[in-house]
């Protein structure tokens, strides 16, 4: 199967040089013998600003990669300008396809909680893509301050925002200010989807809820999900569950 890895560029580079780096790469690739006959192919959308690797395996987009990081360290262009995607990922976008309404909203972020950190390293504490995210230097903050602050920056297009595992740095206070920010996307005509393990998150208002689990997907109530009835039964009697942890 075909392998493939997008990468974002999410800091200010040079697109030129980026451009630069690209065709001299696809031309090492054409050139190299353990490329032939993988369909290897690096394609950059300068509108989008993505950088999609495609090969015919795990190990040779590994090599692809390399390829292109020489190419883009030769011309100065800095590799934490690209968000690269956790190893994590799965091929279940294959089996998805995005419906959208003509006319309708650009906006949209992602928010996936592993990888934040590298965000803030990428956005920096000046420049361009710091003051699209408030013109903070994120790191200076606490995990849970940069995360709001991130949701509050990003969330402000009509459009498709998603978040996996959102509650991941907050506290139970600022759990209760992301479910006040997602409540308000609806009302300004965008659409929110949460992978949540928060009984809190859970519990935002008018929230369609779907539980995933070995029967596939089903819409549920609020107090029929897994996870709240788990929580509720341990608030009420810790003890039940934690003498069977044992002292190792």
């Amino acid at each position: 199967m075909a392998q493939q890895n997008t990468f974002d560029v999410v800091s200010q580079v040079d697109m030129a040089a980026v451009k630069n780096a690209v065709n001299p790469a696809m031309k090492e690739v054409t050139q190299r013998f353990d490329f032939k006959g993988t369909n290897s192919t690096i394609e950059l959308n300068e509108k989008e600003h993505t950088l999609q690797l495609a090969t015919a395996s795990e190990f040779t987009l590994k090599s692809l990669n390399d390829v292109l990081q020489q190419k883009l360290v030769r011309r100065n262009v800095s590799l934490k300008a690209s968000a690269q995607p956790s190893g994590e990922d799965s091929d279940l976008y294959r089996a998805l396809r995005l419906l959208g309404t003509p006319r309708g909203g650009k906006g949209g972020f992602f928010l996936r909680a592993e990888k934040m950190h590298e965000l803030f390293t990428a956005v920096g504490p000046e420049g361009p893509w710091a003051d699209r995210f408030g013109g903070v230097d994120l790191h200076a903050r606490s995990h849970g301050q940069a995360f709001i602050q991130v949701l509050k920056t990003r969330v402000e297009e009509q459009g498709l925002y998603l978040f996996d595992e959102p509650e991941a740095a907050l506290s139970f206070t600022s759990c209760l200010g992301l479910i006040a920010l997602l409540a308000r996307i609806p009302s300004e005509g965008s659409q929110a989807i949460v992978a949540t393990h928060s009984p809190l998150i859970a519990a935002t208002p008018d929230a369609t809820l779907i539980e995933v689990g070995e029967w596939g997907m089903r819409r549920v109530a609020y107090k029929d999900v897994e996870l709240v009835r788990s929580w509720r039964d341990f608030l009420e009697r810790p003890e039940r569950f934690v003498k069977y942890l044992g002292t190792d």
